[in-house]
């Protein structure tokens, strides 16, 4: 096959149709995750975080979608399907090993010798940061290192996933312990500077001369397929947890997809390991730097609270807004401002601890009489779980808990165990579908009526993840909704897909049908010469039968602006096809993680939990809400869309040949992000909610 990048016919699917696939796309976004840590402009521990995410996405993406991908060949007989699988797998291979050279060059250019903080890499034995090295090495990791003799091939059998084996020589080898961080600081009172330091480059560099041992030492990475299911629907609610925990067993014992390797080896050494381990040669990596570079991400975490006052180190701290109705000493409460109009939430810009207010004034408030909430990913120290555990002394306290939640499945298990030891009903997700959506509804007794408050997000309860990702959060009194919400978790109490529902959209169910159904709204208004105008903001567009209404919508007219932050299958600017799309990517400080659905002919406007993919479409507990407030509605029609389609600072374009590009340099320059920050500090005032969204500053995040 021809060598270079993906060209756009490399990119599809199928040569001959206009869908991108999907996992050379993700492959583009992490590239444009890279380009953030080489952009000057940003701070100096911004750029190592966004280096240190290239990195965690990357080993991510080898243990789910490069391991489906080999699961696919394997099990296709289709001698024309198992073709283009392998073209798509030379392309991801490729694509990564060029994308590998790039993080080292990145990370070459964040030495920074000058400033306060110094990444080092292979230091020469001479300089200072060699000693520094030397003694981080002998108190942090020597301790730690337990040598193995008479090596034998089915010593790497045991290996967990990701975890680091030295070679020494041909019979002597350190496993080394996963407890052990990826990166280490150091700080030097005498220099005043930071020293960050790898793992993998402080064995290299140290432990020859540490141990009585007279070879260079070589290290190896094994990355293994880490995902597994867990179909629930034959297990009552306490047997799962159990049986979630014998299914995590084996992420650390799946098929072996990457190799990784540097240092010193034998001749013909990682021939024998690859064959051995079944490990095709392609997928064996020299990674000329390190491979630890996600430890920079918490690292540089770190890092921000020292250096938070340094704008050439670290973004001046997030302003976030408490509104008024959700501040502590406000005598009216939430209730009686919900009783009036919907509320909205654009966090962070406006804080996460609104809703941590709206929930606790719901647990101690002597009318609620029940709370009900999913959780899909929580953080581990969590108020809300705390709050819900007090509000179980007094009320009836329900959480349905995903434990299938990719990689916090452990979390969620601990969670579970609190909470049900503190009184709180505890239910799961059940069947094959992994329930995503988020909603919260609180029962209360007004006038010996119960009345039905929900709270809907596109994003998780999880105050960590609020400081980080964008997400709209919608807060209602609207009767229709709340028995919707309660008709949900009902369902999904008694095991059962909801279905039949007023106003909420639910996958898998309707979800999917009633999107393609407005998508034809649309069509069929622009090709009657009435306006037509769809807009749309999701993580992931892959799903093709959507793509093809697009692609028939865009010939009939209609004007198409599409936000995709992630993976895009989707071709815009083909003549004929697509020339009525735009599809652009925002990728900044604060990861955008909202989801919008607005179709102008049909008047309806949805915020939802669900991107644009098979999955959250069909094997998925989703919920997609609509905006029914005329002010939140209007609002975002009118603001938050275009402040999005206008940013030209933090925006890419996906052009007609399936590569993604900077816009045009502008004497005014539009940061979409920044722009919601100074509409929430200064109270929405001038957009719909004006007067309505009176707010106080709050807590500052990094």
């Amino acid at each position: 096959m021809k060598q270079g990048l993906p060209t756009l016919t490399h990119l599809l699917i199928d040569p001959q149709q206009p869908f991108i696939h999907r996992d050379l796309s993700w492959i583009q976004f992490n590239d444009r995750v890279l380009a953030e840590a080489f952009e000057s402009n940003n701070p100096y521990l911004k750029r190592l975080k966004f280096l240190g995410i290239s990195s965690t996405n990357l080993d991510e993406f080898f243990m789910i979608r490069f391991a489906s991908l080999l699961r696919s060949l394997q099990s296709t007989k289709d001698p024309v399907a198992k073709e283009r699988l392998e073209r798509i797998k030379y392309w991801i291979l490729e694509s990564v090993r060029k994308f590998t050279l790039k993080q080292q060059r990145c990370l070459k250019i964040q030495h920074n010798k000058k400033g306060k903080i110094i990444v080092c890499l292979k230091p020469v034995k001479a300089s200072k940061e060699f000693s520094i090295g030397k003694e981080v090495f002998e108190k942090k990791i020597l301790p730690k290192l337990q040598q193995k003799n008479n090596f034998q091939l089915s010593q790497l059998l045991d290996l967990k996933n990701l975890q680091l084996l030295v070679f020494v020589d041909n019979s002597i080898t350190y496993e080394i312990d996963q407890s052990l961080e990826q990166c280490y600081s150091h700080y030097d009172k005498i220099t005043d500077t930071t020293y960050i330091f790898f793992l993998d480059d402080l064995l290299l560099s140290h432990l020859d001369a540490m141990l009585p041992i007279k070879t260079k030492p070589g290290i190896l990475r094994l990355t293994r397929d880490a995902d597994f299911t867990a179909d629930l629907s034959e297990h009552d609610t306490e047997s799962i947890p159990d049986i979630i925990r014998t299914s995590l067993q084996s992420r650390e014992k799946g098929k072996f997809v990457r190799m990784q390797y540097h240092g010193s080896w034998p001749q013909g050494m990682i021939d024998n390991l690859s064959t051995y381990l079944k490990i095709l040669p392609n997928q064996c990596f020299r990674t000329p730097g390190t491979f630890c570079l996600g430890g920079l991400f918490p690292i540089a975490q770190d890092l921000s609270e020292i250096f938070a006052k340094d704008p050439s180190y670290c973004n001046p701290p997030l302003q976030t807004v408490v509104p008024t109705p959700f501040r502590a000493k406000n005598i009216v409460t939430i209730f009686d401002s919900l009783a009036k109009f919907d509320f909205i939430l654009h966090q962070p810009y406006d804080s996460f601890l609104s809703y941590i207010a709206w929930l606790k004034q719901a647990a101690e408030d002597p009318k609620v009489i029940s709370i009900e909430q999913t959780i899909y990913r929580t953080d581990s120290v969590s108020k809300i779980v705390e709050i819900l555990k007090e509000a179980a002394k007094t009320k009836k306290v329900t959480v349905t808990l995903e434990l299938r939640a990719r990689f916090d499945e452990w979390n969620n298990l601990k969670i579970a165990d609190e909470l049900t030891k503190a009184g709180v009903t505890v239910k799961f997700g059940f069947g094959n579908l992994k329930l995503h959506a988020k909603v919260t509804l609180i029962t209360r007794l007004e006038n010996n009526k119960k009345i039905l408050y929900t709270h809907l997000s596109t994003g998780n309860y999880n105050s960590k993840t609020s400081r980080l990702y964008t997400d709209f959060s919608l807060f209602t009194a609207n009767s229709e909704i709340g028995e919707d919400a309660k008709h949900f978790f009902d369902s999904v109490y008694r095991k059962h897909i909801p279905s039949s529902f007023k106003k909420l959209l639910i996958a898998p169910t309707k979800l999917h049908s009633k999107l393609r159904a407005l998508v034809k709204d649309e069509t069929d208004a622009a090709t009657k010469g009435e306006t037509a105008r769809i807009f749309a903001k999701v993580n992931s567009l892959v799903d093709q039968k959507l793509i093809e209404d697009l692609y028939r919508a865009s010939q009939a007219g209609v004007k198409i602006d599409l936000v995709v932050r992630g993976a895009c299958s989707l071709v815009p600017g083909v003549s004929g096809l697509s020339e009525n799309i735009r599809v652009i990517s925002i990728v900044d400080r604060l990861l955008e993680h909202s989801r919008i659905y607005y179709f102008a002919h049909s008047k309806s406007l949805y915020l939802s939990s669900a991107d644009w993919m098979p999955r959250n479409f069909f094997s998925r507990l989703e919920i997609a809400f609509p905006v029914l407030d005329n002010a939140i509605f209007n609002y975002v029609e009118s603001v938050v869309i275009p402040g999005y389609l206008k940013d030209n600072s933090k925006a890419k374009y996906l052009d007609k040949n399936g590569l993604w590009k900077k816009p045009p340099k502008s004497k005014e320059q539009h940061r979409s992000q920044e722009f919601f920050e100074t509409l929430a500090v200064n109270r929405y005032k001038g957009t719909p909610l004006d007067k309505r969204n009176l707010s106080t500053l709050n807590d500052q995040t990094s």
